[in-house]
């Protein structure tokens, strides 16, 4: 899957596809998800409830965060790869934090939660023709191809992984 061009996605987006290096993106998606893991299980457990400012989350609620935005985009890459042209909205990610507790949980599950979905997301990229990865949903700010989804997903993790490496560690 090529990469996508800069008419593909909204210009706000560019600072996470700024983060995604060269290279075949289903390597590139495996390679983020082993690293992801592994950044999340080296983190030490006097942190995982750590926020580094009031009003800012937690480690934990920056994975749920993660999560919840993979399970969302990835919705919308099936929806452009299928063709669905049904209005999309924003997701609002101060809400999606605001209605879930993440406080009874360990990293562990959350890690694993990841996993998850991320595994469904990487199976989603692995089948699509090059002709579905070139389809746009039809998100009301801004049409998005399943491409450029694809690649967001990534450049999105390691944004937040870079913020934890700056601000919480």
């Amino acid at each position: 899957m090529e990469n996508p061009s800069l008419h593909e996605y909204h210009p706000d987006y560019q600072k996470y596809f700024d983060l995604v290096p060269a290279g075949d993106y289903l390597l590139l998606v495996e390679q983020n998800s082993i690293d992801t893991v592994n950044f999340f299980e080296e983190i030490p457990s006097d942190k995982h409830d750590y926020r580094y400012a009031d009003k800012k989350w937690t480690v934990k609620e920056v994975l749920m965060h993660i999560i919840d935005t993979e399970r969302v985009f990835s919705y919308r890459a099936l929806a452009a790869a299928r063709g669905d042209h049904t209005p999309i909205y924003r997701m609002d990610e101060e809400l999606y934090a605001s209605n879930v507790d993440v406080t009874q949980r360990t990293l562990r599950s959350l890690i694993s939660e990841f996993k998850a979905v991320r595994s469904a997301t990487e199976t989603l990229f692995e089948n699509l023709t090059d002709t579905q990865s070139r389809r746009s949903c039809n998100v009301v700010s801004h049409p998005m191809t399943t491409r450029a989804i694809g690649y967001f997903l990534i450049g999105h993790v390691q944004h937040h992984l870079n913020v934890i490496q700056e601000r919480y560690l």
